[in-house]
């Protein structure tokens, strides 16, 4: 395929999905926060008339399933939107040992943020539980999972009731690399890695997939410029976005030699938001789950050499200014 007819699709497919929408666009954010994460949580939170956040499925990836839940009640009460509900997922990866990101993102996961425990607990029941009950549960509109960390979640609940894949309008991922390679290995970007068994099932689920790789988010740098933006907002959401992003982007200006650290999950929520700040393609995305060399490695047919089948679009630019834009005017709704 070449760019244009790519992009074209990909764009008739967003459009034919909004014009459905009778409603804001029901979704579950499932999600290791981290700082990114939590900042894209905030967007989605920001957002009521477009996006309406069923529930947060914490699993463990970033820091330990017990930090993950902890750090996104702490975001949802920062919005004061402790009406959605978070739960407790999976502990650890299908079948590998649990690999965490603490050197990237702290010890708490959210280094940076200024913020204190949250006053309200995990909802009853377990994360996968509750996907499989709220996608059976919705019949008028079928839901989007926007997958901000490991898979293990979705994984597990597609295994356990295939029949949620009818409810499952498409799965948005922050994950994998093709040209920018791999950042805990050569090949492989850590949420496909932290649990590559999960990936390779929901990439072979036949659902709608949308995949930002860090092709996408390695041209979304947390410049001073656009740090300092969030800080003048002069609001609690808008200094903490500041603080984290000032704490998250060290480790990759230390790595990559940069002027910022690359921004990965909001670009799942911007998708939702504005499509048109992305450009990518239909593509044949295929999980490396046997070779510890590569392990966990998106083998994406972006050049289109083998028969493989499209599987996944991927995106593979995305217009950066107008993507922290986005961000700053978006974030700038949660005044508390």
């Amino acid at each position: 395929m070449s760019n244009a007819s790519d992009d074209s699709v990909s764009k008739i497919r967003v459009s034919s999905n909004r014009l459905s929408k009778s409603r804001p666009r029901p979704i579950i954010i499932d999600t290791d926060p981290g700082q990114d994460d939590a900042v894209a949580i905030m967007l989605a939170l920001a957002c009521p008339e477009e996006i309406e956040v069923l529930g947060i499925t914490a699993v463990a990836g970033n820091v330990p399933l017990p930090l993950t839940v902890k750090n996104a009640l702490s975001i949802v009460q920062l919005c004061q939107r402790t009406d959605v509900p978070v739960f407790a997922g999976c502990d650890r990866p299908m079948v590998r040992p649990l690999v965490t990101a603490e050197y990237v993102h702290g010890a708490t996961g959210l280094n940076g943020s200024g913020l204190g425990d949250p006053a309200q607990e995990a909802a009853d029941g377990h994360a996968v539980d509750f996907i499989i009950t709220t996608l059976l549960a919705e019949r008028d509109q079928k839901v989007t999972i926007c997958a901000l960390g490991p898979l293990t979640n979705i994984a597990t609940a597609l295994e356990r009731e295939p029949a949620i894949a009818a409810q499952i309008e498409e799965i948005v991922m922050m994950g994998g690399g093709l040209f920018e390679g791999g950042n805990v290995t050569p090949g492989a970007e850590f949420n496909i890695y932290v649990d590559p068994q999960a990936a390779a099932i929901v990439f072979g689920s036949g659902l709608a997939l949308v995949l930002m790789p860090l092709d996408v988010t390695h041209k979304a740098l947390t410049t001073p410029e656009r740090i300092e933006a969030f800080r003048a907002l002069g609001s609690p959401a808008g200094n903490c976005v500041a603080g984290m992003l000032g704490f998250f982007e060290r480790f990759d200006v230390e790595k990559y030699g940069s002027v910022g650290g690359p921004l990965h999950d909001p670009t799942v929520i911007a998708y939702l938001l504005d499509p048109n700040v992305l450009t990518g393609r239909l593509c044949n995305v295929e999980i490396e789950t046997e070779s510890e060399l590569t392990m966990g490695t998106t083998v994406i047919d972006w050049w289109n050499v083998t028969d493989r089948p499209n599987n996944c679009l991927v995106f593979g630019d995305i217009d950066a200014e107008a993507f922290f834009a986005l961000l700053v005017e978006r974030i700038a709704f949660l005044t508390h």
